[in-house]
C-alpha cells in the first residue's frame, strides 16, 4: 500500500499568545531542544514512511528553515523525501490561503495526484506524540474503509477542546461533534486521518467543505465508511499556553510519559552547532533539562532551557 503523508504545519493560534506571533505553531521550540514538527517527522521515518508533504501557510520562513531538505529526518531523498507546500494562486483563482485543513489538501490535489497512491495519511503538525502509523495504515486496510480516524480517550472536562467521536461496537463512526461543550462521549480525535486517495479526492470536490474535523466528518457518515483506530499512547495537543507548560514540566517527572531518551523511537530535530553546558563554579542546578551551548552562573531549578540560554550570576 502506497501511502503519501501530508502534515498540517500551517496554524497559528491565538491560545498561545506571543510563542506565534513571529512562528507557525508547529514550529515552537519544546523540551529545550525540539520543535513541534520534529515529533510528526520523526513518526514518519521511524514508521518507515518517508513521502512526506509539509502544508505551510502562517509566518512559514523558522519552520522551513528548521527542516530545510530534511536531512536530520533522512527526508533528503530524490524518490520521496519531504517537500514543503505553500499557499500559491492557480488560474481563475483570487485568493491563495487556505480556508482549515480540508481546504490545505485541496489545494494541493495535484500533487496528490501526482504521487499515484493508495493512501494518504493526514497528520496534525502540533501535537507531542510517538505514535508508529503502520497499525494504523493495517486497520484501515482490514476494515476497508474509505477513512479512518485515529482517537484516544481523553477526561470528561476537556472534550469540549476536541472533536467527540461516537463508534459502534465494530468501531465504525456513527456521529461526531466538533468541540462540544458537553459530551457523554469522550473519544476525542487525534487529527490524524487515513484516506484512500479516491475518496479523498471525491469527498474534497466539494467546497463547503473545508475543514476535516468541523466539516468533512460530519458530512461523510452516511456516505462513506469511516473507522475510528484507538491509539493508547502519550499523545498531547498543547494548543493552549497551560497545555504546553504542562507538557514541558513532565518531562522533569522522574518517569516521564513521553520517552525522549527511547533509543528505539529516536525524535530526530537539526541541532544548532553549540558548544556543551557550561556551569560556573557558584552556580546550582538540580533537576533540569538544560540544551548545548548554555551557561549557567546563576540558580536553575526544575526548568526547561533551549539552547544557547544563559543566566547570569545571582538569577
Amino acid at each position: 500500500m502506497r501511502t503519501l503523508v501530508m502534515i498540517m504545519a500551517g496554524g497559528a493560534s491565538e491560545d498561545l499568545s506571543v510563542l506565534t506571533k513571529v512562528r507557525a505553531e508547529a514550529a515552537i521550540p519544546f523540551g529545550g531542544k525540539f520543535r513541534i514538527i520534529d515529533f510528526a517527522l520523526s513518526n514518519c521515518v521511524n514508521s518507515g514512511l518517508y513521502n512526506v508533504a509539509l502544508l505551510t501557510q502562517y509566518m512559514p520562513r523558522p519552520l522551513n528553515e528548521h527542516v530545510g531538505v530534511g536531512k536530520p529526518w533522512d527526508l533528503d531523498r530524490s524518490q520521496g523525501g519531504v517537500r514543503l507546500l505553500q499557499p500559491y494562486l492557480g488560474p481563475g483563482q483570487t485568493s491563495g490561503w487556505q480556508r482549515g485543513t480540508a481546504d490545505a489538501v485541496r489545494h494541493n490535489l495535484d500533487f496528490v495526484a501526482e504521487q499515484r497512491v493508495d493512501t494518504v495519511l493526514i497528520l496534525a503538525g502540533d501535537h507531542i506524540y510517538k505514535m508508529d502509523y503502520r497499525p494504523m495504515l493495517r486497520f484501515h486496510q482490514q476494515s476497508q474503509a474509505d477513512v479512518t480516524v485515529a482517537v484516544r480517550r481523553v477526561s470528561p472536562f476537556e472534550t469540549h477542546r476536541f472533536g467527540i467521536v461516537s463508534v459502534d461496537g465494530d468501531m465504525r463512526v456513527v456521529g461526531f461533534k466538533e468541540k462540544p461543550r458537553r459530551s457523554r462521549e469522550t473519544l476525542a480525535s487525534m487529527g490524524i486521518y487515513v484516506f484512500n486517495t479516491t475518496a479523498l479526492t471525491d469527498i474534497l470536490a466539494d467546497d463547503s467543505l473545508n475543514d476535516f474535523g468541523r466539516d468533512v466528518l460530519p458530512a461523510i457518515l452516511s456516505s462513506y465508511r469511516v473507522y475510528a483506530y484507538p491509539f493508547e499512547g502519550y499523545w498531547a495537543d498543547i494548543g493552549t499556553l497551560q497545555a504546553y507548560w504542562e507538557a514541558n514540566m513532565a518531562l522533569l517527572a522522574e518517569t516521564p510519559a513521553l520517552d525522549l531518551y527511547d533509543p528505539e523511537w529516536v525524535i530526530h530535530t537539526r541541532s544548532e552547532e553549540q558548544p556543551p553546558v557550561q556551569v560556573g563554579g557558584n552556580a546550582w542546578v538540580g533537576g533540569n533539562l538544560l540544551s548545548n551551548g548554555c551557561i549557567i552562573e546563576g540558580i536553575v531549578e526544575r526548568s526547561v532551557l533551549s539552547p544557547g540560554v544563559q543566566v547570569e550570576a545571582g538569577a
